[in-house]
Parts: structure tokens; sequence; C-alpha cells
């Protein structure tokens, strides 16, 4: 079973809700964090991107870039920007956009099944990432964005779900990307709690490095206090939790700089050995085992031979396996996709004229439109405990950060 609590929310005023809200901290370079600021200085990028108030930030320490970022909360408090809820509360998160609507259960959830594997991940983490957000969560005292998790529902939940979002929201507009975000603060918490009981396990679907963070600097917290209950703020981490029927999972897509050496005519050659090619006039798959391949200029369907899909193996039969391990890594030499500098990632909300772009401008010599990886897809891999390859899935819309955050 799934264990949530209630929490005291740190959020803002609702005057102040669509000024304070931005994008995953992780999703933007700093370059634009300097122009949001600029354009908005009640974002909550001060909080969880503070290096972009720095000229340079290659020369600043980190410690100074999370002493400004604690600096910046405490400054959203004081001038009454943001303020904690007095009581513990479940919030309902809904986002809206296109015809398409997600709407999920934000609570805290107990870190200790994270780390036993009831809250499943399917990615790995990079060190480096994770060092800065354990950093940042241990100097502001405070988880400062949702990790993003998908359960499969019940009949309880989605009833549920389908009563709270009647009531008056405590938060409601839309933002510059068109997402119409809505949030809403339940009346019984206890009720809750109860129904998540009645699901099995919970997935990331992103977040992984928040929740590797939130584990890591829970360690920390707790060799600091000798007179630590286990209900502790600290043992929890916050996170939106959303039906998987609800979710859309975009393509993932991957450009590369270069043919390996090869001509385009010997490139093609031996793209032939294993799929077969076609010209064509859509950029997108219609199908699992489907590819679309944009070059000079051209888009080109490929499909894979059927004898090299393993429809048994839920990594191998995912289009980013098949499409690395029968033409970028045969053909083109790509090695270990997180750390080979040819290859590059296009997620999908970008849109394949953003491939064609970034081929056209010389960036990359060749661009792979794939067919977006499914919520089954994610489960198989999840529940047998393995890991997808890099950048297998890109979810959109994503959550805000800045609309509720979490005190530890």
């Amino acid at each position: 079973m799934a264990i949530i609590k209630p929490f005291r929310a740190l959020r803002p005023k609702e005057e102040y809700a669509k000024q304070a809200a931005c994008v995953p901290y992780d999703v933007v370079y700093t370059s634009e964090v300097r122009e949001y600021i600029d354009q908005n200085p009640l974002s909550f990028l001060r909080v969880t991107r503070a290096e972009a108030e720095f000229d340079d930030e290659s020369t600043v320490e980190p410690e100074e870039i999370f002493a400004r970022a604690k600096k910046n909360l405490e400054k959203f408090l004081e001038d009454e920007i943001f303020f904690q809820d007095v009581d513990p509360s479940i919030y309902i998160y809904q986002l809206s956009t296109g015809g398409h609507s997600q709407t999920g259960v934000v609570a805290c959830c107990l870190i200790d099944e994270y780390e036993s594997g009831l809250i499943k991940k399917h990615e790995k983490t990079r060190p480096d990432k994770v060092q800065d957000r354990t950093q940042h969560m241990l100097a502001l005292k405070a988880q400062t964005g949702l990790i993003f998790l998908a359960f499969r529902n019940t009949d309880t939940l989605r009833e549920m779900i389908h009563d709270a979002v009647k009531e008056e929201p405590l938060y409601r507009f839309d933002c510059d990307d068109g997402v119409r975000q809505t949030v809403w603060k339940t009346a019984e918490p206890d009720q809750w709690i109860d129904a998540f009981q009645e699901v099995p396990a919970l997935y990331i679907a992103d977040g992984h490095h928040r929740a590797e963070s939130s584990s890591l600097a829970r360690s920390s917290l707790r060799q600091n206090d000798p007179g630590q209950t286990g209900r502790e703020d600290y043992n929890y981490v916050i996170a939106g939790m959303y039906p998987a029927e609800d979710l859309k999972i975009l393509a993932y897509n991957r450009v590369v700089k270069d043919l390996n050496g090869l001509s385009e005519v010997e490139f093609l050659s031996r793209i032939e050995s294993r799929f077969a090619i076609e010209d064509a006039t859509r950029k997108e798959p219609d199908c699992h085992g489907e590819f679309l391949m944009y070059m000079s200029g051209k888009w080109r369907k490929l499909t894979i031979a059927d004898e090299l899909i393993d429809r048994t193996d839920p990594i191998e039969r995912l289009d980013v396996s098949m499409l690395h391990k029968n033409l970028l890594a045969p053909i083109l030499a790509i090695g270990d996709a997180r750390t080979d500098n040819r290859i590059g990632f296009v997620g999908g909300a970008r849109g394949t004229d953003e491939l064609e772009r970034i081929v056209e401008d010389g960036t990359a010599r060749v661009a792979f439109s794939l067919f977006p990886t499914t919520m089954d897809d994610l489960f198989a891999v999840s529940d047998i405990g393995e890991i997808m390859p890099p950048k297998s899935t890109w979810f959109e819309p994503k959550l805000k950060d800045g609309l509720l955050a979490h005190l530890i």
C-alpha cells in the first residue's frame, strides 16, 4: 500500500500565485532563468535557481548560491508573498491544456517506501545533479518542487478526485504556455490516506533526482538529530501523484552530430540491413518499431525488421532501445548515451520543427523522431526493477514549482 501524509504547505498568496509559479528547476538554461527573473522578480526560480542572480555563476561557490536561495525564500516570507498553511492538508493539483487534463493528489510520501522500492524508479541518476539538490534542500530546509508520481487508479480515488474538483479552488490561472493551473485543498485528509492504502505501488514519472536527493538529505538530517522518532518532516518527500490513465508521454527524440565518417550513401546502405527505408511526408511515427529520420532536408521512414524486435523483453522492445541497438550504436558508434557528446536529446514538447532546425543550422547531421514510450512500458520496466535507457520519457504538461513546497 502507498503511505501518504498531509503537510503544511509553503505556498504563495492567491494574488501572487501566477507570478510565483515557475518551470521545474532542471528544464531551463541559466540564461533563460535570468530572463525569467528579470521580467518577473516574484518567480520561484529565484529560490530553485539562485545562481542566475550572479553575473558569472562559474566563479561563485555553491555555498553562496544556496545562501542566496535561502535569503530569497526568507524574503518572500517576510514580504508575505508566501506563507505556510496552519493545518496539515492534502491538495489536488490539475493541469489542463489543449483538450488534455490531468488531476492528481499532492501529499508527502514516506522516503522509506522509496528506499525499499515501493516507490518505483526507472532511471539512473547523475551524482552531480543529486549532490546539487541535496545541498539545496539542506541549506533551505525545504523541498521546493514536486516529485511527479504515477499510479494505477482505483474506483475510490477516481470518485474522490471527481468530487474534489467541484469545490472552490485555492488557485486557478493560465500560464503563458497555455496550461491552466488549478489547486484545491481537501477537507478531510484522513479519507485520502485511507484511499491510497488501496494503491499497491507508486511509480516515478519524473523527478528521480529530487527523490534521491530527499533520501540523502534525510540521512544527513538524521545524523544530526539524536532524538529523531521517524515522524519528522524530513522522513517524507512531497509529491504530485497522478492516475496513469490521465498522463500523456511525448517522444524523446534524438539528434546526432555526424555520420561516423560515413558518406550519406554509405550510411543509408548500412541502415538498409536492419530497416526498410521509404521517403516520407510526415514527421512522426504511427506505431512502435517505426522511426522518422531527417537528413539533408528530407524525411525518411525507417521500419525495423520484425525479427529484430524482442517483444518478450520490456526494455529491448522500447523504441529508444531498438534505435540504439540497431542504428545508433552499430552504425553511428554512439556508446553510452548518457556521456557521449555526439548525441543530443530533444523533448517532444519542442516538436519535429526543432529537429529540422537543429539539422539545418548544422548542430546535428541527422535527427530521429520516435514513437513515444507508453505508461504500460514504464510500468513493465519498473515492476521488474530495471532501468530504462536515458531520455526514454517526456511528460507534458509538467508540474510547476512554487505553488506547493514542503519545509523539512
